[in-house]
C-alpha cells in the first residue's frame, strides 16, 4: 500500500499540481489520502522500492502538492501561522512526523539537510518526532551536534514542552539528558511550563521525571498565577497532587491571580480525594476566600458537591455562613442552585442563618423561589426562622418572582402560606398577578385570580392593570381570564390614556383586539391623552388586520 501511495504521488498527474498557492484537492480524495498516509503504512515495514519512492517524493518535497496537503491537515489548534506562507514542510519534516528513521538516515545524509530547520509554524523535525511519539526518530535526531533540543516553535513550545504535555514518558528522559534543555521554560504566551503541563493532565511518570530535576521550580505559576499543584488539584489528579505535597518547596496553599488557592478549585470541582489530602494539610487555610469572596465551602456549595461540603463542614476552623462580596452565603449559593441535599446539610447546622440576605436583600428562598427549585422551596418553608414573604430591595417578595417566572408549584407552596400576601407589590406597584398576566404565565394566574384577597384589576404606579399588560404582551388566554371576571373594568385607561384595546392595537395582537371589541363596555374609538385612538395606533404601526377590525367596529 505504501508503494502504491508513493508511485501516484510521484507521478506525473501528481507532481504537475501546484504547490503554492495550495489547490483545492477536495475533488481529488486519492490525493488527499496518499498525502496522509502513505508514511503510516511504510513504517510498518519498509521494503527498498518503498525507500527509493520515499526518496523521490521527499527530494525538494516542500514544493509538492503533498507536503502542503499533509501540514494543513496535521496542524492543530495551537499552531499559528500566516495562511498565505509556504509551509516550509520538507522531507524531513516528513519523515520525521511519521517517524521513518530508514528515510530519516538517508535525508540528514544529503549535504543540504538542515535538520534544526523549523516549518512555518516554527516546528522542527525534532518537535514532529516528539509530537508523534516516536522515540527511535528523536533518538536520532538527539544525536545529531547540528539539532537544538531546546529550539521552541513560533509558540515558544519547545519540543520538551511538547513531551511533557503528550506525557512521552521515555521521550521526557531522551530530552532531559542533554545537558543543553532548560526544563523549566514557559511558553511564550500562557507561561506553562513542562511540568505544569504535565500535572495538569495527570501525566505521573513525566511529573516525576521533571520533579525529580533541581534545575525546575515545583511551584513555578503561569502567567495566571496557576502553579503544578493549583492545575493538579483542579483537574483531580491525585497522584500528581500527592507528588508536589510532597515537596518541601511547594506552597500547599499558593492561590492564582484571583486569589483562588488549590483546595478552592478542588472543592469548585467536587474532587473529593484531593480535598481531602488538602485539608490534610496545617498548612492550608480551609476558609480562604477568592477575590469574588466566595471561600472553598461556597465554590462546592454552589456546584452541588454533597461530600466536599461535608468534609469542609467537618472542619471546626470553617464559618458556614460567610458571604462573599454579593452577600451570598454558601446556603444562598446552594438554594440558588437547587442543590437540595447540600441545601439540607448547611440547614441542620445551628451556626447557619437560613434567611440571610445578600447584599441585594435577596433571602435563600427568594432565589429558590425565583429558580423554581420546589424542593428547596419546601425545605426553607419548613424552617419557623425563614420569612416567606420577605422581600428584595425593589421589594419583591419570594410569590412575586415565583409568579412572574410562571413557577406554578413554588406558587402554590407559597399562595398555601397563612403569612403570604399574594397581592403584595413591588416598587413599581406591579403585583404578582400583574407580573404574571405580562408574562402570560396562565395557570399562575389561574392560581392568583381563585383568591378573595387579590385585586384583579390592581393598577401599577403608571395606572397600567393586569388586563393592559396582558393586552399589550398579547397572551391570549390570560386576557380571556381577566375579562370573564366581574370586578376588572375591561377599558381601563392608564396615566397616557391608554386602554387595554389600546395596548393590543398598538402591538399588533389581532386575536386580543377581537376580544376586546366583542364587549359591550369597551370604546373601539377612546382617543389617549395625546388624541391617539386605537385605529391610530394600529395604522400607525401597519397591523393591517387590527386596521380592519377596528373600522367594522367604529
Amino acid at each position: 500500500m505504501a508503494e502504491t501511495c508513493l508511485a501516484y504521488l510521484d507521478s506525473t498527474q501528481a507532481k504537475a499540481l501546484p504547490a503554492k498557492p495550495q489547490p483545492d484537492i477536495s475533488g481529488l480524495p486519492f490525493l488527499g489520502y496518499c498525502s496522509r498516509y502513505w508514511g503510516t503504512h511504510a513504517k510498518r515495514e519498509i521494503s527498498d522500492g518503498t525507500l527509493l519512492l520515499a526518496m523521490e517524493l521527499l527530494d525538494q518535497y516542500e514544493n509538492h502538492v503533498a507536503a502542503n496537503a499533509l501540514f494543513e491537515e496535521i496542524l492543530n489548534g495551537s499552531d499559528t501561522r500566516e495562511v498565505s506562507a509556504p509551509s516550509l514542510f520538507s522531507g524531513l519534516h516528513c519523515a520525521s512526523f511519521f517517524g521513518i528513521v530508514d528515510i530519516m538516515t538517508r535525508l540528514l545524509g544529503v549535504s543540504d539537510c538542515d535538520a534544526n530547520q523549523g516549518d512555518s509554524a516554527g516546528i522542527t523535525p525534532l518537535m514532529w518526532a516528539v509530537r508523534g511519539g516516536h522515540e527511535g526518530a528523536v533518538e536520532l535526531l538527539l544525536g545529531l551536534k547540528a539539532v537544538c533540543p531546546k529550539k521552541p516553535d513560533n509558540n515558544g513550545c519547545t519540543p520538551l514542552w511538547w513531551s511533557a504535555f503528550l506525557g512521552h514518558e521515555s521521550i521526557t528522559k531522551q530530552i532531559l539528558d542533554r545537558e543543553d534543555v532548560h526544563p523549566n521554560q514557559p511558553e511564550n504566551r500562557s507561561g506553562v511550563t513542562p511540568l505544569i503541563f504535565a500535572a495538569l493532565r495527570g501525566h505521573e511518570a513525566v511529573v516525576k521525571q521533571l520533579l525529580n530535576r533541581q534545575d525546575v521550580d515545583p511551584d513555578k505559576p503561569d502567567n495566571e498565577g496557576n502553579t503544578p499543584l493549583l492545575w493538579a488539584a483542579m483537574k483531580g489528579h491525585e497522584s500528581v497532587v500527592k507528588q508536589l505535597l510532597d515537596r518541601q518547596d511547594v506552597n500547599p496553599d499558593k492561590p492564582d491571580n484571583k486569589i483562588r488557592t488549590p483546595l478552592s478549585w478542588a472543592a469548585m470541582k467536587g474532587h473529593e480525594s484531593v480535598v481531602k489530602q488538602l485539608l490534610d494539610r496545617q498548612d492550608v487555610n480551609p476558609d480562604e476566600p477568592d477575590n469574588e469572596g466566595k471561600t472553598p465551602l461556597s465554590r462546592a456549595a454552589i456546584n452541588g458537591h454533597e461530600s466536599v461540603v461535608k468534609q469542609i463542614l467537618d472542619r471546626q476552623d470553617v464559618n458556614p455562613d460567610k458571604p462573599d462580596n454579593k452577600g451570598h452565603t454558601p446556603l444562598l449559593g446552594a438554594a440558588f442552585n437547587g442543590h437540595g441535599s447540600v441545601v439540607k446539610q448547611l440547614l441542620d447546622r445551628q451556626d447557619v442563618n437560613p434567611d440571610k440576605p445578600d447584599n441585594k436583600i435577596r433571602t435563600p428562598l427568594l432565589w429558590a423561589a425565583m429558580k423554581g427549585h420546589e424542593s428547596v422551596v419546601k425545605q426553607l418553608l419548613d424552617r419557623q426562622d425563614v420569612n416567606p414573604d420577605k422581600p428584595d430591595n425593589k421589594i419583591r417578595t419570594p410569590l412575586l418572582w415565583a409568579a412572574m417566572k410562571g413557577h406554578e408549584s413554588v406558587v402554590k407552596q407559597l399562595l398555601d402560606r397563612q403569612d403570604v400576601n399574594p397581592d403584595e407589590p413591588d416598587n413599581k406597584s406591579k403585583t404578582p398577578l400583574s407580573w404574571a398576566a405580562m408574562k402570560g404565565h396562565e395557570s399562575v394566574v389561574r392560581q392568583l385570580l381563585d383568591r378573595q384577597d387579590v385585586n384583579p384589576d390592581e393598577p401599577d404606579d403608571k395606572s397600567k392593570t393586569p388586563l393592559s399588560w396582558a393586552a399589550g404582551s398579547g397572551n391570549e388566554s390570560v386576557v380571556k381570564q381577566l375579562l370573564d371576571r366581574q370586578d376588572v373594568d375591561p377599558d381601563k385607561p392608564d396615566n397616557e390614556g391608554n386602554t387595554p384595546l389600546s395596548w393590543a392595537a398598538m402591538k399588533g395582537h389581532e386575536s386580543v383586539v377581537k376580544q376586546l371589541l366583542d364587549r359591550q363596555d369597551v370604546n373601539p374609538d377612546e382617543p389617549d391623552n395625546e388624541g391617539k385612538t386605537p385605529l391610530s395606533w394600529a395604522a400607525m404601526k401597519g397591523h393591517e388586520s387590527v386596521v380592519k377590525h377596528l373600522l367594522n367596529n367604529i
